[in-house]
């Protein structure tokens, strides 16, 4: 497997305002977006360095929220329309079930047929029979690791599941870098 190199560590900043005139209270105002964020540009840059119209964004294992490759996917899309300037496709496969498997992945290929971009968010492959399908079916895929919830032992698993040519690298996440569901 090809390392992405894209570790998001740096915090999200959140930049002071002063109010006006003199003696105004000092106010935090809004952290970036995490798309403006260096660390997120990195990653996209780093997942755009190889061709594909459908990349899967698949956990490493247990220990984050069903929603964890939903925001990363929904982040990095937004990360990749700013750069492109095109619209890039999110679908949530995180609750997809097996009488919903075909017609999910006919989904996944009538998207990309027709030029779409597409970002697969799924959930651990120890959660979903359907996990691995869908990620050997689309184009690559990123691990993606959320640091101190993750065992790198389910991660293993996860790349002899999907089977580790299929992925461009992995991603290292902290908690702090994730926004959250509206």
């Amino acid at each position: 497997m090809v390392g992405l190199g894209v570790i998001l560590s740096a915090p999200l900043e959140k930049q002071l305002h002063a109010g006006p005139g003199p003696g105004a209270n000092i106010q935090l105002r809004s952290e970036i977006e995490p798309w403006q964020d260096p660390e997120w540009q990195r990653l996209w840059l780093a997942v755009e360095s190889r061709p594909w119209r459908s990349l899967a964004l698949i956990p490493a294992g247990d220990g984050a929220s069903l929603d964890f490759t939903l925001m990363v996917a929904i982040t990095l899309s937004r990360t990749g329309m700013v750069h492109l300037g095109t619209p890039i496709q999110v679908a949530d496969a995180t609750q997809v079930p097996l009488n919903q498997l075909t017609a999910f992945s006919n989904e996944v290929r009538r998207c990309t047929s027709t030029g779409q971009r597409l970002l697969v968010a799924l959930p651990p492959t120890s959660r979903s029979a359907v996990t691995a399908s869908i990620a050997q079916n689309v184009d690559a895929a990123v691990l993606c690791v959320l640091a101190k919830k993750m065992s790198s032992g389910d991660a293993k698993r996860t790349l002899k599941a999907v089977g580790a040519q299929r992925f461009l690298g992995s991603a290292i996440f902290h908690p702090h870098q994730l926004p959250t569901a509206p």
